[in-house]
């Protein structure tokens, strides 16, 4: 089952319908109490988030989040250094153009945020 389905499935007992059957259900069966259709409610918004959120990690590049080593960070500097741009060093190493720029920020290659123009 996705989260798309589970939430489906919760949003439908929120809103007082049996999941299993598609009937109505009473104002006596313990899903209709207020505190209850309330958690449901929650329960429904937390399951797209998590759905929203998997969307976004599932278009991320292939080492996004991952940590950097010595020689990646060699590799990236060097290919700066010989005229890649940007984009292109984004592709190669499978990271987010921000996190390139992140990354020469760090090696005094891009000016950092608020800067007018890298040191040297």
């Amino acid at each position: 089952m996705t989260p798309t389905q589970a939430r489906e499935i919760i949003e439908g007992l929120a809103g007082g319908v049996d999941a299993t059957t598609g009937e109505v259900l009473t104002d006596e069966a313990p899903l209709s109490h207020p505190h209850v259709i309330r958690a449901l409610f929650l329960a429904a918004r937390a399951l797209e988030q998590v759905a929203a959120h998997s969307a976004r990690k599932a278009d991320a590049p292939g080492k996004a989040g991952q940590p950097w080593s010595g020689e990646e960070d060699e590799r990236l500097t060097a290919a700066f250094d010989g005229g890649k741009s940007i984009a292109e060093l984004a592709r190669l190493h499978e990271r987010s153009r921000g996190a390139i720029s992140s990354r020469l920020m760090r090696f005094g290659r891009l000016p950092k945020t608020g800067e007018d123009k890298p040191p040297g």
